[in-house]
């Protein structure tokens, strides 16, 4: 009997060590290729003869080229399309272009307007899905930033993340990784642009440690890490009252002096300057927005290697 198809959609549904285990692989990969040409491919090659289905729905930049790097580097090959080229964009029930690229590719990544669609298209495919982005959650993009944590400070264990801001997908999917990581994750959210209630619940079900309030200055005080996103997503119709309500916290000079001294800021890009994040702190020493890009492509590459069983 065949097993179920590994899906990467929520850090929540993953245990801990399959966490870990994706993050040494990715720290492993990156180190062995250093120095080489970006379309080489890695010396074990994953992915060879397997080919990775792209779909968006959202426009993307660094999804798109990650995914597409990655998988290359892997020895695999990617087919990559615009929801609206193909027929899920003119009604096709999710389920049916799920069973149909079961028989055509070997993973699929996802892009969505929303969480529900990726989960629908994993209960009927049988080839890994990727949730490259929803509404709900980031999983991807959170492994690059705690790739790059480690990277910089160490084990993330222990420390202190400090997430600023609107409580959207990027918030909710480092709450997810909270409890299975063992880090302490301080929220400062607007009320009414709090996280989700029911990742609160979960995380402290889980004996995580996070804690959600509205003051940017206490979340940071003595953090290891200053996390921050956009104020207004793809998809908000609210963009004046988001600003007006989210004003208070931005990323400043000031805050970040609350936090340690080696403090690291993180932001997923793209950024609006002057919003949610200074010049002073994006462009500053502590910043590690450029290597945290990049990891984009190094964990998803672990990912990958994940959904085809090869960790």
């Amino acid at each position: 009997m065949s097993q179920p198809p590994r899906h990467f959609l929520d850090l929540w549904k993953l245990e801990g060590s399959d966490l870990r285990a994706i993050l040494e692989d990715a720290k492993r990969r990156k180190a062995a290729r250093l120095g080489w040409p970006k379309g080489r491919p890695d010396e074990d090659a994953p992915g060879e003869g397997r080919t990775l289905a792209m779909i968006f729905e959202k426009n993307s930049t660094r999804t798109r080229f990650s995914f597409d790097a990655a998988m290359r580097q892997l020895g695999g090959d990617v087919i990559i399309s615009n929801a609206v080229d193909m027929q899920l964009g003119r009604g096709e029930p999710i389920e049916d272009t799920a069973r149909v690229l079961s028989r055509m590719v070997d993973a699929v990544m996802l892009r969505s307007n929303f969480h529900q669609d990726a989960e629908r298209l994993a209960m009927s495919s049988t080839v890994p899905v990727i949730n490259g982005l929803s509404d709900k959650s980031h999983p991807c993009q959170i492994m690059a930033d705690l790739l790059t944590i480690e990277e910089h400070r160490g084990p993330v264990a222990g420390k202190t993340l400090a997430y600023v801001g609107d409580g959207n997908n990027v918030c909710a999917s480092f709450i997810h990784a909270a409890p299975k990581l063992g880090f302490r994750l301080n929220i400062a959210c607007p009320a009414v642009y709090h996280p989700d209630l029911q990742d609160l619940a979960r995380a402290a079900q889980e004996q995580g440690q996070v804690f959600a309030s509205d003051d940017p200055r206490e979340a940071v005080r003595g953090a290891d890490v200053v996390i921050t996103d956009t104020w207004v997503s793809m998809g908000d119709t609210d963009h004046d009252e988001r600003l007006d309500a989210l004003e208070p916290y931005q990323v400043d000079e000031q805050l970040m002096d609350l936090a340690r001294n080696d403090a690291v800021f993180l932001h997923c890009l793209p950024a609006h300057r002057g919003e949610e994040v200074t010049d002073e702190v994006i462009d500053g020493p502590q910043s590690l927005i450029w290597d945290e890009a990049e990891n984009r492509l190094h964990a998803q590459k672990s990912i990958l290697a994940w959904c085809f069983g090869a960790i």
